[in-house]
């Protein structure tokens, strides 16, 4: 009970911040919302799909690659950073809250802004008739790991390798721009040649973005995913004790400085 207190009130933190300051939580709505938008009609006009399946098929890959990539991945890099430099981390260790609370914390608030955002597209596509095709319980799951993979991914680039904000946007830019459009999320996978397409399949985007695709989109089932589930179900675990063994650290060295 005292750890469920402790990360509900360091995520109710992070959350007041974000919303005080607003724009943060404009920019994570507009960005998504464009992506969509672009993505929906280009595909419509080119494609020459009617807008409610151009729709279908452009919210997973809006979803995994502009939404939850830039605001749980990056905006956990981002908050770890910051948490570095306004030195919250030295109040942590004179008080009373545990490091795994801080941990989950941060976890559970950034989980909250990607199910937002999942919300958020989910009825931009709906509004233009596109439907979920699949089992919606299945569906969400792969929403939820996706995340979990994504902010376990941004504490371990957060706490090794960012030691200032500015080191943030070169950070995610350097690391997820290629994994991103190798994982299809602007450029469909069909598109690729047969030796990236090997290379993809080693990219958990990838995965991500063909299992939500085939289940919004496609109506599949577990079983006709389960290549790209069970791969999301390992990366997602591994991730989790990466980042919570990375936090580790990055607690072991604040208490040398």
């Amino acid at each position: 009970m005292k750890y469920w207190r402790e990360t509900l009130a360091v995520a109710q933190r992070i959350l007041i911040e974000l919303w005080r300051r607003r724009r943060s939580l404009v920019f994570w709505s507009i960005f998504p919302i464009s992506v969509l938008l672009l993505n929906g009609f280009i595909l419509a006009e080119r494609a020459k799909l009617s807008t409610e399946v151009a729709f279908e098929s452009a919210a997973p890959s809006t979803l995994v690659g502009a939404a939850l990539f830039f605001s749980c991945l990056g905006g956990s890099v981002a908050t770890v950073v910051a948490e570095r430099e306004q030195q919250t981390l030295k109040r942590l260790f004179i008080s009373p809250l545990s490091g795994t609370s801080y941990f989950l914390g941060i976890f559970f608030a950034h989980s909250c802004i990607g199910i937002g955002q999942a919300l958020l597209v989910y009825t931009i596509s709906a509004f233009f008739g596109a439907k979920f095709q699949g089992s919606v319980p299945l569906g969400v799951v792969i929403i939820l790991l996706s995340i979990i993979s994504y902010v376990g991914v941004g504490f371990v680039l957060g706490t090794q390798f960012a030691r200032r904000t500015e080191d943030v946007n070169a950070l995610v830019a350097a690391f997820g721009v290629p994994l991103l459009i190798l994982g299809g999320a602007f450029l469909p996978s069909s598109l690729f040649p047969d030796k990236l397409l090997k290379i993809a399949k080693f990219n958990p985007i990838y995965h991500m973005n063909e299992a939500l695709l085939g289940v919004w989109g496609g109506g599949k089932d577990l079983a006709e995913i389960s290549t790209h589930f069970s791969f999301l179900c390992v990366f997602a675990v591994l991730m989790v004790a990466a980042g919570w063994l990375s936090y580790r650290r990055m607690l072991s060295v604040e208490r040398r400085l």
